[in-house]
């Protein structure tokens, strides 16, 4: 490949030294403490503070099971209510394991992560093309995301700049371990351009999208807003379309990332029908590890007039 890792643009972290930002700075330092502790204690304390979570975010809490509900329909309510505890566990342990992503040593990562179907990628970019890799929002993504950073160090990856200066400094540098070049959500210039130098792209169309290059598409069989915008990405650089898939492996066994072989025929018929295929392949991860994926977002907002609002009250 063409491309290098950029020089380092990261805001220098004594910048923000402010009253403001106190509190983030204690909490980052009870991870830093934290993220020296063995692995299964860490994870142990993450799934303690899944469960103070769950009752201090009212509000989510509301949101998660009113997805919950959505997409598992044929769950009993005791079912989806154990699934909403778990999926708690599971965002407390998603905390713990953004401090790993951060300052644990390569060799712990490549003990805990299983990277699976490097071949599956290198076959993809073979000839000096650009890959798309498709993904989700899932609890165990930064971390096992090390694993393929230290196979692929000049990846690209989307990020969704926050508010809080100091905040974002500190994602960003977690997400540079795995994807060291960042692009805004909404260049897609920039991401074109990397795709045509031949370079991996991180992507995850599965939260709701309004605006153009979207449609009312199934996602758990329940309609919800969706970008269609991938076909397009994928047309205009030429890129392949891998899965990339990660798994926090039950008894604190570590992880599992999974390479998929490169999907045939896309972009395909239409736009639409391409987001279907990708709702499919998220849908079946999903539901194998259903307590990790992100269901605190209001996936099904949006909708057209004649939709109810599952988030309404």
């Amino acid at each position: 490949m063409r491309t290098g890792v950029p020089a380092d643009d990261s805001t220098p972290l004594y910048r923000f030294w402010q009253p403001r930002y106190w509190g983030i700075w204690l909490c980052l330092g009870l991870l830093r403490v934290n993220a020296l502790l063995p692995y299964r204690v860490q994870m142990a304390e993450g799934r303690a503070l899944g469960g103070l979570l769950y009752r201090l975010l009212r509000s989510r809490r509301r949101v998660a099971a009113a997805n919950l509900a959505l997409c598992f329909p044929e769950a009993t309510p005791v079912a989806r209510q154990q699934l909403l505890r778990e999926h708690f566990a599971s965002l407390g342990k998603t905390v713990m394991e953004h401090a790993l992503a951060w300052w644990a040593s390569d060799a712990l990562v490549r003990r805990l992560v299983d990277l699976r179907g490097t071949e599956n990628l290198e076959r993809a970019m073979a000839g000096g093309r650009g890959v798309i890799l498709l993904t989700g929002h899932f609890g165990a993504q930064e971390f096992s995301g090390r694993a393929f950073g230290l196979s692929c160090p000049t990846a690209a990856g989307f990020y969704r700049p926050s508010r809080n200066p100091l905040l974002d400094e500190l994602f960003k540098r977690v997400r540079k371990k795995s994807a060291p070049i960042l692009i805004p959500k909404d260049a897609v210039r920039r991401v074109v351009r990397s795709l045509r130098r031949g370079m991996p792209v991180w992507y995850a169309p599965d939260q709701s999208y309004r605006r153009a290059q979207s449609a009312l598409i199934p996602f758990f069989g329940e309609p919800a807003m969706t970008s269609t915008g991938l076909s397009e990405l994928a047309r205009l650089g030429n890129a392949a379309i891998v899965p990339l898939l990660p798994t926090r492996l039950p008894g604190g066994r570590g992880y599992q990332l999974d390479i998929l072989p490169a999907l045939e025929d896309f972009p395909g018929a239409s736009p639409e029908e391409d987001a279907r295929r990708v709702n499919a392949i998220l849908e079946a991860h999903i539901r194998a590890v259903p307590e990790q994926y992100y269901w605190l977002h209001r996936r099904f907002k949006g909708r057209p007039e004649g939709f109810a609002d599952p988030y309404s009250g």
